[in-house]
């Protein structure tokens, strides 16, 4: 630890030698944002008025994450920090804390979004640990509103460009409203009683709370520790009781104990769910928040006997690219 103390502390003296780059030599401001889905979102919001760069790297456990001198760097740069908050990004967080420059901001968007009363504690975040699931972001709804507070934090701090920040919320709003219907139209084919979703890291809680879905499990205890055998065995028993046709894995967090759980239960075992892993690659036009969105909605309900085809209307290209 203190060697990473030592390189980010270096970090940030080459960077304040060194001078800013891209947003200063530019003239734009510049922007951070945590978690792939939430800076995809600032980007449609930013376009090309302000340059925005993501904190975490993609494929990277977001909760886990320790900032690297890059990550220092860009923060040492930026004019305001959108986060997501909820604990989710802990260390990022303390770092934006102690080393954000002068005037710069840091935006909690989940803080801004949802109430303490609106919290969901759940299998990985249990109300006696005091740490609410913070993946909002998975309600398009609240992605909506992620999408309205970044129009309104870049509007502020950038008043020159506010039409622009306006004009492209309007613009990405649209798509994220069409979004938000196909999920619901696509999820209301799903059998009533299939409507359960048992996965690895406990990421839709949020999305099943809107949807009209019910988790039953996760598989990921709150330490993100193994389950022991006495919960794997009753998640089994649940499984085979619910007659769950499929569970769900994460791209981020390959699980053995799922796909055992799989075998054992007799269901359908999908291995390839995100939450703040993009889908392809960069400059694809699934490659976005709401690529994301219909990769995994199109792979639950197709695995839990629904039919996923008013996905088909939402365009995955972002509106800025």
């Amino acid at each position: 630890m203190r060697i990473i103390l030592i390189a980010i502390a270096m970090a940030l003296v080459a960077a304040s030698c060194s001078g800013k780059s891209g947003g200063a030599e530019s003239g734009k401001i510049e922007v951070v944002a945590s978690v792939a889905p939430i800076t995809d979102i600032v980007k449609n919001v930013a376009g090309d008025a302000a340059d925005v760069q993501g904190l975490i790297p993609e494929g990277v456990d977001s909760h886990t994450f320790e900032p690297t001198a890059d990550t220092a760097r860009l923060i040492a740069d930026a004019d305001v920090i959108f986060l997501n908050g909820l604990d989710l990004e802990d260390p990022t967080l303390a770092l934006a804390r102690s080393d954000k420059k002068d005037g710069a901001e840091i935006f909690l968007l989940g803080e801004h979004t949802v109430q303490p009363d609106g919290y969901l504690y759940d299998f990985s975040f249990p109300r006696s640990a005091g740490h609410p699931n913070p993946h909002l972001w998975m309600d398009v709804a609240y992605a909506i509103h992620y999408t309205e507070l970044v129009r309104d934090e870049l509007s502020r701090i950038d008043p020159g460009n506010a039409a622009t920040y306006r004009a492209n919320a309007d613009a990405y709003l649209t798509t994220l409203r069409t979004l938000n219907d196909a999920v619901q139209k696509a999820v209301d084919t799903i059998p009533p009683q299939d409507r359960l979703l048992l996965t690895y890291h406990d990421s839709f809680a949020y999305f099943a709370h809107h949807y009209g879905m019910r988790v039953i499990g996760a598989i990921q205890p709150a330490d993100f520790s193994e389950p022991s055998a006495q919960e794997v065995a009753a998640l089994i028993d649940q499984i085979r009781t619910e007659h769950v046709p499929a569970i769900f894995g994460s791209e981020v967090f390959p699980s053995p104990v799922l796909a055992q759980i799989a075998q054992e239960s007799g269901a359908k075992y999908e291995d390839t769910l995100r939450d703040d892993d993009l889908p392809g690659d960069t400059g694809q036009p699934e490659h976005s928040y709401v690529g994301l969105m219909l990769y995994d909605v199109r792979t639950i309900v197709t695995d839990l006997g629904g039919d996923a085809s008013a996905l088909d209307a939402v365009p995955t290209s972002n509106p800025y690219d």
